[in-house]
């Protein structure tokens, strides 16, 4: 018996993508049968669709690893929510029937009705006051908005702004800036104006009308996730002590960081999200307590995989962007 998944077997536009029936994967005696029922589409999944990356440092490694001259991997799809359809032997963790949302590392393979992943993977139960669609949006976002979070080390009524923050990442980097007690400044297009303002934006800067580096405006902590971010602009816009988050760092900003870090009396960090399950169920805390919530711009069935990948390339969307597979 096969199962559908959303397949690409070259590398170009969202075209590429089409809906096939391909044999489901047989879990290890270490290892969970899952069948997923959403899967965000991300920023990665477009770049590793297209090979053409934001951040241009790690794509010799990558074209090694993803495939020379077409994917090796045919199926996308890194972030998910779904079921356990049964278990290896040896699996301790989680049974038959259990609700999970997580991340399937470099495996990929989200975009396909059923993923085989080891016990040990960022997995976590569900929370239990949304949708598998909702709860597909939450790791990619959630985990890397919490790493660097918890990084600043935020205090109450610091100033913290957020450069991307309609994005996956930002809108969970502006809610839990907000839970932390920070007065946050999103900046992005000003579609999304409303939106950022809705999820706990206390100013908003439209990028395309206005360069936040030259408002006058200070800060204890600045997000970005943007890669052409200028990075000398940013330091001096940032208060005694200030910290400097980058999500999509370049070589030179990774250089320029340490020595800001060693020699004055503020700090760059780019350090990558571990995504651990600690920091999973603390989003899963977060969520059923109502502090955070996931932000979803639209829904699209497997069927409609390229218009959804066109919705994340067109950078018109108001957060998450999800395939279902259901």
């Amino acid at each position: 018996m096969n199962m559908k998944a959303v397949v690409y077997s070259e590398y170009g536009p969202p075209e590429v993508l089409h809906v096939e029936e391909v044999v489901p994967p047989i879990p290890g005696d270490d290892e969970l049968l899952i069948r997923v029922r959403a899967a965000e589409a991300t920023k990665a999944d477009c770049e590793m669709r297209g090979f053409d990356f934001q951040v241009k440092w790690f794509m010799p490694t990558l074209r090694v690893m993803l495939g020379l001259f077409r994917p090796r991997k045919r199926i996308l799809g890194g972030y998910f929510a779904g079921e356990v359809e049964a278990v290896g032997k040896d699996v301790t963790r989680f049974s038959k029937g259990d609700s999970l949302f997580g991340s399937t590392k470099l495996r990929l393979g989200a975009y396909g009705e059923y993923l085989t992943l080891p016990q040990h993977y960022t997995l976590g139960r569900m929370p239990g006051n949304i949708s598998y669609a909702e709860a597909a949006a939450v790791p990619l976002g959630g985990l890397n908005a919490l790493h660097f979070m918890r990084k600043a080390g935020i205090e109450p009524g610091e100033r913290v702004l957020v450069n991307g923050a309609g994005g996956s990442i930002g809108t969970f980097g502006v809610q839990i800036a907000k839970t932390m007690g920070a007065e946050v400044t999103a900046v992005d297009s000003g579609i999304k104006e409303e939106m950022l303002r809705e999820i706990g934006a206390d100013h908003f800067i439209d990028y395309t009308r206005e360069d936040f580096t030259a408002t006058g405006q200070s800060y204890d902590v600045i997000f970005s996730m943007v890669a052409e971010t200028p990075f000398r602009k940013c330091i001096e816009l940032l208060n005694k002590n200030g910290r400097y988050l980058m999500a999509n760092p370049r070589v030179s900003d990774m250089l320029r960081s340490i020595m800001v870090s060693r020699f004055s009396d503020k700090r760059a960090m780019f350090a990558f999200a571990g995504e651990t399950e600690e920091e999973l169920n603390s989003l899963k805390e977060m969520i059923e307590a109502g502090e955070i919530r996931p932000t979803v711009d639209r829904i699209y069935p497997m069927e409609e995989a390229v218009e959804a990948h066109h919705r994340v390339e067109s950078e018109q969307r108001l957060g998450s962007i999800v395939i279902t597979l259901t």
